[in-house]
């Protein structure tokens, strides 16, 4: 239980991250890029705590999938990206795929 949430709270970390790259201009502005590096450095300190109990092939899969389904919807809401029907089904499909390797392929140590 505690390790998904360090997962889900990487996630959040990494996808905050990402989103403050496009806000700050090429790393120019100071508040962005000190968003940028602290979220990225928590969500890597977040994720290695995490897999200390997890398997790392499909919690990997799980924070890097959802992390770029995460920054996509972002970049949607905020800086207004255009959402086309193949994006969509390119989400689904990441979603749905990751369904399946947390369902089956092993997320805990055994």
């Amino acid at each position: 239980m505690i390790a998904g949430l360090l997962v889900g709270g990487a996630i959040l970390a990494e996808v905050t991250a990402t989103l403050s790259l496009r806000a700050s201009h090429g790393l120019t502005r100071l508040v962005p890029s000190a968003v940028v590096a602290v979220g990225y450095l928590l969500a890597f300190v977040l994720l290695a705590q995490a897999l200390k109990t997890l398997n790392v092939g499909p919690v990997y899969a799980i924070w890097s999938g959802l992390g770029t389904v995460g920054a996509l919807a972002g970049g949607v809401l905020l800086y207004d990206e255009p959402l086309r029907p193949g994006t969509v089904l390119g989400m689904t499909l990441v979603v749905v795929g990751l369904a399946v390797l947390y369902l089956y392929g092993g997320t805990t140590h055994e």
